[in-house]
């Protein structure tokens, strides 16, 4: 069994939700959600136990492109965290009415099927298929089943669209260029190339401006916001959640790889771009009055720090970085589905109109304090690792980065326990607040049960990507 098996379920899982019709569209998706987890778990079970499950096949001829899928430690950790998050963002939304579901969660497996097909791919052409097909899904979610003005909500979808099509462009053209040099599109052999500090700055700030904007990192994030504000709740699940650890993911896969020389060179920048974009995001969410925007620059602060860490060069740097990827991605889909509750309750995202669930709610009162801990990287969760690791990472390279990095624990405490103030303690509020649901219960349990047990024991994930990370940098200081 190889990895194109996870692709075709996905996929033949996109087709059968959009013929199940409208009732049966939400549990046919969940069912193949699942499968997918199931089958992914078999998958890195088989790779652990020395079988070969990568595939390269010849596709295309003129031009030399090959149907080549790489799973190693730190593709697979990406799509564990992929079909994970799969079946609990599909069973969040079964508290939510979506007309034309089938179209729907149609959607929302294909977005997970050129997701996985984007951390796979190690043929360069096919990675930038895979990574184009994402937008398309998101841009129709957020578009015909988001929140708010429906002017403004075009206008932000739109601007993202664009944003992330224009960007990818630049990367087609480095890919062009590369391929002009290999006469292959395949990362081992992209990877091998001698070229001049010249070509590999310019190929660097094309992969770059990508990745910038998908990540996001300052000052390229001006679409992030009123995106996560006006899309629906499970597609700012997909994009905080998975999406943008396709940028991350890629900084490491293909950025720092392939053009090594210019990624020492600009360390500093990119470093301090990215650590902007934890003090920005951070002192941003403080000021925020929307639950849904205020996690969105929470969220842009911790991507920071992730970045960060990608670009140290280091083993650490780079370890703490995908173990932060994939806390950051659990933890902020359980406090997006955690506003989606409360609006769910409330009819509303403004803080100022929320408070007083405590007294009505003690259950979901509990589980939303834990994964509020886990986003300020309370030892003991998951993200407590990622983020000590990465600004251990930091320090390695100038103890400042490391000191102003960790703004984003002090800010983020800040904010986020004032935010829990505000929405959740209080007087008893005249709206009627209804305890978690079974659905809802089971989505909280497996998030913060995931977190704090790879919290305590962080090593599987650690073991998983270690080679990958290694071999990295062995190409960046070949």
């Amino acid at each position: 069994m190889n990895v194109s098996l996870l692709l075709i379920l996905l996929l033949i899982g996109a087709i059968a939700t959009l013929l199940s019709g409208d009732k049966l569209a939400s549990k046919v998706a969940l069912l193949f959600s699942v499968a997918a987890l199931v089958c992914s778990s078999i998958l890195v079970n088989q790779f652990l136990s020395g079988i070969n499950i990568s595939l390269s096949n010849p596709w295309i001829e003129q031009p030399n492109i090959s149907f080549a899928l790489k799973a190693d430690g730190l593709s697979l950790a990406m799509v564990l965290l992929t079909t994970s998050l799969l079946p609990l963002i599909v069973l969040s939304s079964f508290g939510n009415k979506f007309n034309n579901s089938k179209n729907f969660y149609s959607l929302v497996l294909f977005m997970a099927f050129a997701m996985v097909g984007t951390f796979l791919a190690s043929d360069g052409l096919l990675y930038y298929i895979f990574w184009e097909l994402a937008l398309i899904p998101i841009y129709f979610i957020a578009l015909v089943w988001g929140n708010g003005d429906t002017d403004e909500r075009r206008k932000a979808v739109v601007k993202f669209f664009i944003y992330t099509l224009g960007g990818s462009l630049f990367m087609l053209i480095a890919f062009a260029y590369l391929y002009s040099k290999a006469g292959s599109f395949l990362i081992g052999d992209l990877t091998k190339l001698d070229l001049s500090t010249t070509e590999q700055t310019w190929i660097f700030l094309a992969f770059f401006l990508a990745y910038a904007i998908k990540i996001p990192i300052i000052p390229f994030h001006t679409w992030q916001a009123k995106v996560y504000q006006k899309a629906p709740t499970v597609g700012t699940m997909l994009l905080s959640g998975i999406m943008l650890k396709m940028g991350l993911y890629s900084v490491i896969r293909w950025q720092l790889p392939i053009a090594p020389l210019a990624a020492k060179t600009y360390m500093p920048i990119l470093i301090g771009l990215s650590i902007a974009g934890v003090i920005y995001g951070s002192i941003v969410a403080l000021r925020q009055k929307d639950l849904k925007k205020l996690l969105a620059y929470s969220s842009l602060a911790h991507v920071g720090l992730i970045a960060a860490g990608c670009y140290t060069l280091t083993v650490d740097g780079l370890s703490g970085a995908v173990s932060q990827m994939i806390a950051h991605g659990f933890v902020i889909v359980g406090l997006f589905f955690a506003a989606e509750i409360i609006s769910r309750r409330f009819d509303t995202y403004k803080i100022d109109e929320m408070g007083g669930i405590r007294s009505q709610a003690s259950k979901f009162t509990s589980l939303f304090m834990i994964l509020v801990l886990a986003s300020v990287a309370l030892p003991g969760t998951f993200n407590f690792i990622g983020e000590f690791t990465v600004l251990y990472s930091l320090s390695q390279v100038n103890i400042w980065y490391a000191v102003l990095g960790g703004t984003t624990i002090i800010l983020g405490a800040y904010y986020m326990l004032k935010m829990f103030q505000n929405v959740m303690l209080g007087e008893t509020n005249t709206k009627l607040f209804k305890d978690v649901t079974k659905n809802e219960t089971i989505v909280f349990v497996v998030i913060i049960a995931f977190l704090l047990f790879y919290g305590l024991y962080p090593k599987p994930i650690v073991d998983l990507v270690m080679p990958s990370i290694k071999e990295t940098l062995i190409q960046i200081n070949r």
